[in-house]
């Protein structure tokens, strides 16, 4: 691909906490009048067969040896994808960004692994790979997350409040050129667990079994406590901490299901407020959790003020943004920054296969 082409044709993979599937969202990138434009030509979801799903869940158990395995199983899976999207479509494609699945991310113990080898990907897509995002940024200090705030500002530059409804839910303030971001708390991590867990079914189409609960005030404030919520950014949020912190007070908790999903969705609502009080301004939502109707009537409940934008937007900004992050580490250009994630500078991360 030249550098020097005024558009850049990329496809973004995105899979995400909570487990859904994979994303693939194929955009054309181009610098016009001093700005960032996009145009998504192609995207859809690869829902996950019951075999891979079943390895995902179980991939941090594994001995190093079959860890490492799995990650280049999977890379291949992802490349077979790939192959398989842009030959269903007739596509042509200059360059993939795969996000890779987060099997660990412990920036307490320095280090975050994301499943999905980017070799393998490039090879059975025979397309150059960006892969490994995260690891230059907690190599130099950071948090290595969220990475997506850098994108939503050169992409959406008509919107300064930005939050993403995914397995976590995370937000970001543009302030001129100033950005700040963090993650806020699980959203459909947790609401799915329960779901899968208690009623046979992965998620909670529109919060409709949550809307039939009850508050429990006790089990609200002991998930409002605890100490992750009091921390200033930048901060984030893996599974390891939702497994360590959050499961264990639903699963001692002796409240039912059907209560546990609304006094979680509640814990959510709260946290959101908490974190967006300052604020009046209109806050553009995308994920899954977007479509949740039950947590978007609590917040307008708030006086928070929400735009849903489309349909398109709200399922694959992730992988349009990682595909736009990709393409600026193939650039050699920044595409993380330290004021974010609190690295110790700004950076270009990611691992470049070329095939």
């Amino acid at each position: 691909m030249n550098k020097q082409n005024k558009s850049h044709r990329v496809l973004g993979i995105m899979s995400g906490t909570s487990l859904d599937g994979l994303d693939f969202c194929l955009s054309d990138f181009y610098f016009q009048n001093n700005q960032w434009n996009f145009t998504i030509i192609e995207a859809t979801t690869f829902n996950y067969s019951k075999q891979w799903e079943t390895k995902l869940k179980e991939a941090e158990n594994l001995s190093g040896e079959k860890l490492i395995q799995l990650h280049f199983e999977y890379g291949k899976y992802i490349g077979d994808k790939a192959r398989e999207f842009i030959d269903q479509f007739q596509l042509k494609t200059d360059l993939i960004a795969s996000h890779g699945h987060t099997i660990f991310h412990q920036i307490d113990k320095g280090f975050t692994f994301q499943l999905g080898h980017g070799a393998s990907i490039a090879a059975a897509s025979t397309l150059t790979t960006v892969s490994d995002f995260r690891s230059l940024d907690v190599a130099l200090g950071g948090q290595g997350a969220p990475l997506v705030p850098f994108g939503e500002k050169a992409l959406f530059p008509n919107h300064s409040i930005f939050m993403n409804f995914g397995g976590i839910c995370n937000i970001t303030f543009v302030e001129g050129d100033k950005i700040s971001a963090f993650d806020i708390c699980p959203f459909n991590m947790v609401l799915n667990f329960i779901c899968q867990k208690e009623f046979n079914t992965y998620f909670d189409k529109g919060g409709k079994i949550s809307q039939s609960g009850k508050l429990n005030s006790e089990l609200l404030k002991k998930l409002n406590a605890l100490n992750y919520y009091h921390q200033k950014p930048p901060k984030s949020l893996g599974k390891e901490w939702v497994y360590k912190e959050v499961i264990p007070l639903l699963n001692e908790s002796n409240v039912s299901p059907t209560d546990q999903l609304f006094t979680f969705s509640q814990h959510i609502a709260d946290q959101i407020h908490k974190a967006i009080s300052s604020t009046k301004k209109e806050v553009l939502i995308t994920g899954g959790g977007a479509k949740n109707q039950f947590i978007l009537d609590l917040l307008q409940a708030k006086k928070i003020k929400l735009q849903v934008p489309e349909e398109k937007i709200i399922d694959f900004k992730e992988a349009l943004i990682f595909g736009f992050l990709g393409l600026k580490r193939f650039l050699n250009e920044t595409n993380t920054l330290k004021s974010v994630t609190g690295s110790s500078k700004d950076n270009s991360g990611g691992t470049i296969f070329l095939s």
